[in-house]
């Protein structure tokens, strides 16, 4: 199965049937408080992995986060930025342009946004932890590229999967992906049935029984 065809079928779920998936599978990935900092559409893709952190000397430097998007060259891509220092932003409408120019997807910043109006006026989907608008020039740095980063206490590699909604955002190994989302399917279809029952006037009781949950674990209900 390509890379595409899962990035398809990822795209048919949300982060809150991903989370449950995840919880099943006892893997980490779920976070709490990165979050869309505009009204922005829900993001799918691979991670291209970021590592920030303070800058240290006076000397001019590269601007951070620019020498991955010019590297970039697949329309699959989805930066995930670690390291943000609070009060000062990671992000901005000129990175937000140039990422737009390379089929970048969107920004997952452990951190905050400045421009955010930049980034929503053509589009491009930013989640993190807030909004600010004082300059990471001359206070913040890449570090590295590529390499596993820490994400609201997940680590993430480079190439896992992600994917980010109204809800927050979640990351999924790669290795696990086609795991993750057989049973996500079975859970959504499983979760659809539920509320269809409510709906029919059973007992919302009996409908979330932890027995219920249980079966889809099981794999009841495919």
């Amino acid at each position: 199965m390509t890379s595409h065809s899962l990035l398809d079928r990822l795209a048919a779920l949300d982060t809150n049937t991903v989370s449950d998936a995840l919880d099943f599978l006892q893997l980490p990935g779920a976070t709490y408080g990165l979050r869309p900092l505009w009204n922005c559409p829900k993001i799918v893709g691979r991670a291209s992995t970021i590592q920030l952190g303070p800058k240290t000397d006076a000397k001019p430097t590269v601007h951070l986060i620019s020498p991955v998007i010019a590297e970039v060259t697949s329309n699959d891509r989805v930066l995930v930025i670690a390291g943000g220092v609070d009060g000062i932003s990671c992000w901005g409408d000129i990175l937000a342009n140039a990422a737009v120019a390379r089929n970048i997807r969107g920004s997952v910043i452990d951190g905050l946004s400045r421009d955010i109006e930049g980034s929503e006026s053509i589009g491009y989907p930013v989640y993190g932890r807030g909004v600010t608008m004082i300059s990471a020039r001359n206070r913040v740095v890449q570090v590295d590229s590529g390499k596993p980063v820490q994400m609201a206490g997940v680590t993430v590699n480079q190439d896992d999967y992600v994917i980010a909604d109204r809800c927050g955002a979640v990351f999924v190994p790669a290795a696990r992906i086609k795991e993750v989302l057989d049973l996500g399917e079975r859970i959504a279809r499983r979760q659809d049935a539920m509320v269809q029952a409510v709906r029919a006037g059973r007992s919302v009781a009996e409908v979330m029984h932890d027995k219920e949950f249980e079966a889809i674990n099981q794999g009841a209900g495919k």
